[in-house]
Order: structure tokens, then sequence, then C-alpha cells
């Protein structure tokens, strides 16, 4: 069985209408789209199918009502890791 090839996609919501694909990409692009959300504590996550359809939009494209629901739990996992790295964060005073 072959491995599945990296694959990265970045989303963007900001409230307002669909969420947006704003990046992505394949093997060296994915590496580098992954290291960038590394640097600026975007929280990652691994669902190679999702992936696979996001990657067919185009950039800047809005995320179709049939994703809605798996789209919606990828940002819902985000906000818990925010919710949680805020907490666990030392005070500062």
């Amino acid at each position: 069985m072959k491995a599945p090839r990296p694959r990265a996609v970045a989303l963007r919501y900001d409230g307002r209408g669909a969420p947006r694909v704003t990046a992505k990409g394949e093997w060296s692009l994915a590496e580098r789209i992954e290291s960038i959300a590394r640097e600026h504590g975007v929280p990652l996550r691994q669902d190679p199918e999702l992936s696979a359809l996001l990657a067919q939009l185009p950039l800047a494209g809005e995320v179709p009502e049939a994703l809605y629901r798996a789209v919606a739990e990828v940002l819902a996992f985000a906000c818990q890791l925010r919710e949680i790295s805020a907490s666990e964060a030392p005070e500062s005073g």
C-alpha cells in the first residue's frame, strides 16, 4: 500500500460567511505551511480525507456547505486547544 502524499490546507474563519482556504500545498509546500502554522501557534489537525477535499477548492474559496460539519469540528478542536493553551500560560504580573 502506497503512503498518502503529505498535504496541508489552511483555513480562516472570521465569524462571517463560510470559512475560506488561505493556503494549500503538497510535499515540501505542505511542510512549509505546517511550519509557519507552528511558528504562529496555529493548532494543527491531521485529517487526510478532509484535507484532500479542501485541497480541491481554489485559494480564497469558501468551504462548501457539504463540508460545514467536518470543518466546524476542526474549528472547535482549534478553539479547545487555544483555551487549554491560554489556561496553562503563566500569569504575568
